[in-house]
């Protein structure tokens, strides 16, 4: 029996998700009975012609080349997954939608800049359809292999839809808020585990918005500690700018 001709490939990224891949250990080990790793950066030199089963895309696209590569894995590809922040809602690169062009290339670039060219960043769904999506920065490894299997069985799966509160609250952590901080939690896409709070840390906001956010809720919880929602917008952007350059194919 012919093994499923599995593909990673990234764009725009720092290719954190393809590590937390490669770090997943003896399961990966496990997968790669079941799969065939036909293409994959990080842990392989190796080239595939042929036709992949699933692809798995990192980044977000910024540029005319990139979005045609993207497009032909798109129709090389049976099933194709936007994978981590960067491919899911255009990531932290998305933040320089909100800046000029110029003033852009001047910061970063200085007089050092060589004519590369650079466009409005976006998500992969921006360009072409995408059958699963994986949020994250980084992905979650377990939340990986739960897709990876379902893909393999030939079963349905969805990301979580739940507010990163709901797994706080399983987590029995203290709220952020009650804590004297600033947390994105009530309007952040689960499925992570709560990992950064967890931690000690508060939601960024890494996973994007909860499809139906619970807007009179989080108000509420805002208004209770004398912050106001711009400013929760404001925080909201930073992993989630890209989303404003609307559907462009």
């Amino acid at each position: 029996m012919t093994r499923p001709k599995v593909a990673f490939f990234d764009f725009s990224c720092c290719e954190g998700c393809q590590l937390q891949v490669a770090n997943i250990g003896e399961t990966l080990l496990d997968i790669l009975n079941l799969v065939e790793l036909v293409e994959f950066r990080e842990v392989m030199s190796e080239k595939w012609s042929g036709r992949y089963t699933v692809t798995f895309a990192e980044g977000s696209i910024n540029n005319e080349e990139s979005a045609q590569k993207l497009r032909m894995l798109r129709d090389r590809s049976d099933i194709l997954v936007a994978y981590g922040s960067c491919a899911a809602t255009g990531g932290v690169i998305g933040m320089q939608n909100r800046i000029s062009r110029d003033n852009l290339i001047s910061t970063v670039y200085g007089d050092q800049w060589g004519g590369e060219e650079t466009r409005t960043v976006r998500a992969i769904h921006q360009v072409v359809k995408v059958d699963y999506t994986l949020y994250g920065c980084p992905i979650n490894p377990a939340e990986f292999l739960s897709l990876l299997k379902a893909i393999l069985c030939g079963i349905s799966w969805r990301a979580s839809d739940n507010a990163v509160c709901v797994e706080c609250k399983f987590n029995e952590n203290v709220c952020m808020y009650d804590r004297g901080a600033t947390c994105l939690g009530p309007i952040t896409r689960g499925g992570c585990n709560s990992w950064c709070v967890n931690n000690g840390n508060v939601c960024y906001g890494c996973r994007g918005m909860v499809d139906n956010p619970n807007r009179a809720g989080a108000e509420d919880v805002l208004l209770t500690h004398g912050l106001k929602p711009e400013l929760i917008a404001a925080k909201m952007e930073m992993y989630t700018g890209a989303l404003e350059a609307g559907n462009v194919k």
